[in-house]
């Protein structure tokens, strides 16, 4: 079995991979320009999906597996891959323990005004009229209870928050005090003082995010983006901050990327920006390759108990 990275990995794991699986052949090149040769002898891929297209897949004639070592699926050619019946796994969850770490660093810099004490102590300013809030006992909202959300929702019970969860089926899940679904959401936002997302990128959750959603929200509410910038468009984002319907935004992810410098979202004292960060940790690679082992000891034995399988027509 042939099986080409175009995703780069380092030498351990490179060599760790030879070791575990010694019947199979592994090609490993740093991009798809130097993997492209390759593609018409491979029967699976690893890729960061970012740099396949549809030709390549036509051309890929033995290509029965793709491995997508993020959880991003945005750029994948779904159409071409549906038509050939190619299995498509993701490497989704790995990213939670950063990103929930992520979420409660940034609501409690904002909680605990740090932007503000940074610039005092810059200019050597001591100020003990800066009002600090607590994070304990407060309402958060997780739109997006995936395995992100959930990891989210447990640290926040740390701080004996409520939490509420929503996702497309609102059923029960662990460590939310409620779940319901995308279009029951409005009735929760009068009570949330944090409202995170972790929405993918899909046909569904373009937009997702309203300006009657901002307006539902206590002026003291603080929203956090580290899903997809696609779920709520700047503008909307500007209007809230603006007209002071919500208190706060944290946006680790934007509709282009990277943000322009002229983008009026730099100028906003009640913005904190981060650069598509949210998730990058030194261990992504472990995690993603443990997936990918897993799943290729069930590939080899013609199981169909794949981690991660990917609907190809949902696209996530």
């Amino acid at each position: 079995m042939n099986i080409i990275f175009s995703a780069k990995i380092t030498a351990p794991h490179r060599d760790k991979l030879k070791q575990l699986f010694t019947d199979e052949t592994f090609v490993f090149c740093d991009n798809m320009g130097a993997a492209e040769e390759h593609l018409a002898t491979a029967e699976v891929l690893v890729t960061y999906g970012e740099d396949l297209t549809d030709v390549m897949i036509e051309n890929a004639k033995n290509l029965k597996w793709i491995m997508v070592i993020s959880a991003g699926l945005d750029q994948m050619p779904f159409t071409a891959i549906s038509k050939r019946d190619i299995l498509v796994t993701n490497a989704r969850g790995i990213h939670k323990i950063p990103m929930a770490e992520y979420a409660i660093s940034h609501i409690l810099q904002v909680s605990k005004q740090t932007k503000q004490l940074l610039e005092n102590q810059k200019n050597q300013k001591w100020d003990r009229t800066v009002r600090a809030q607590e994070i304990t006992g407060k309402t958060m909202l997780v739109v997006g209870a995936g395995a992100i959300g959930q990891e989210v929702a447990r640290l926040a019970k740390a701080f004996r928050m409520q939490t509420y969860g929503v996702s497309r089926s609102g059923g029960e899940l662990e460590f939310f005090d409620k779940s319901v679904r995308p279009h029951e959401m409005e009735t929760l936002l009068p009570e949330v003082d944090f409202i995170i997302s972790v929405l993918p990128n899909t046909p569904e959750t373009k937009g997702f995010f309203t300006k009657e959603h901002f307006e539902s929200l206590p002026n003291h509410a603080v929203f956090l983006n580290m899903g997809r910038g696609s779920a709520v468009s700047g503008e909307v984002i500007l209007e809230a901050i603006q007209s002071k319907e919500i208190a706060h935004a944290i946006l680790d992810v934007f509709e282009k990327e990277p943000l322009p410098a002229e983008h009026p979202l730099w100028l906003e004292e009640n913005i904190t920006i981060t650069p598509h960060l949210s998730g990058l940790t030194p261990n992504y690679q472990i995690r993603a390759l443990e997936i990918f082992e897993q799943n290729l000891h069930t590939y080899r034995q013609n199981g169909t108990n794949f981690i991660n399988r990917i609907d190809i027509t949902r696209g996530y």
